[in-house]
């Protein structure tokens, strides 16, 4: 008699059944953060996601980490459920975790050994109220098996090899300068604004202009 293989299925949930965020400040900042590497990134094969359940053993869905931010280059932007690392064959290569004080701890002992093991080349944590972290910008890069800090320049900015992008904290919030023109990344309703703005500036000194040459028409 033939045996019969059973092939056990293992499901791996899409929600840990935890909130996104502990207040709208931290969520706001992550959805944030998040818009703004994926326009970023939007023209390149670069996967951008955040508040994500990334499985890192396979048959095990109990091993899962939620990094707030993630970016991994060189796989396919499309969009995914869950993250399994065991079929992506690819580890973030940078996180970005925006701190609170329930993740504290979480964010600055068990998340990066985790991430170090899973080769996340550089990691970020971000204080948005500044009350849990100081400095409120850190980051570290991957040296081997270990993280090391990146020392932040005078204005407590940090470069991100990476990314390509400087990190800076401004008015509470996180800022992305890129490093090639200098530029600010700007959400899609920022860089809206500012092409208004610009548009408005445009009319206005065409307006100047033409009154300008009918002034000097009736002299």
């Amino acid at each position: 008699m033939a045996s019969v293989i059973q092939v056990t299925s293992v499901n791996y949930p899409e929600s840990d059944g935890r909130p996104m965020g502990e207040t709208d400040e931290h969520r706001d900042e992550m959805v944030r953060e998040i818009e703004l590497l994926r326009r970023f990134f939007e023209d390149r094969d670069t996967y951008v996601s955040g508040n994500l359940l990334l499985y890192y053993e396979q048959g095990n869905p109990k091993k899962f980490v939620v990094p707030d931010v993630f970016v991994v280059k060189d796989v396919e932007p499309k969009k995914r459920r869950i993250y399994k690392l065991w079929i992506e064959r690819k580890a973030p290569d940078v996180v970005l975790e925006v701190t609170s004080r329930k993740t504290k701890k979480k964010d600055t002992v068990a998340k990066p050994a985790l991430y170090a093991r899973l080769g996340v080349k550089e990691y970020f944590l971000f204080d948005p109220t500044q009350d849990y972290l100081d400095p409120p910008l850190q980051g570290h890069r991957l040296v081997g098996e270990d993280y090391e800090q990146i020392e932040p320049d005078a204005r407590g900015a940090i470069v991100s090899d990476e990314l390509g992008l400087r990190l800076q904290v401004e008015r509470g919030q996180l800022m992305f300068y890129r490093l090639d023109t200098g530029q600010r990344l700007l959400t899609a309703e920022e860089a809206w604004r500012a092409e208004a703005e610009s548009r408005r500036a445009a009319e206005a000194e065409v307006a100047r202009l033409r009154a300008e040459l009918r002034r000097r028409d009736d002299s």
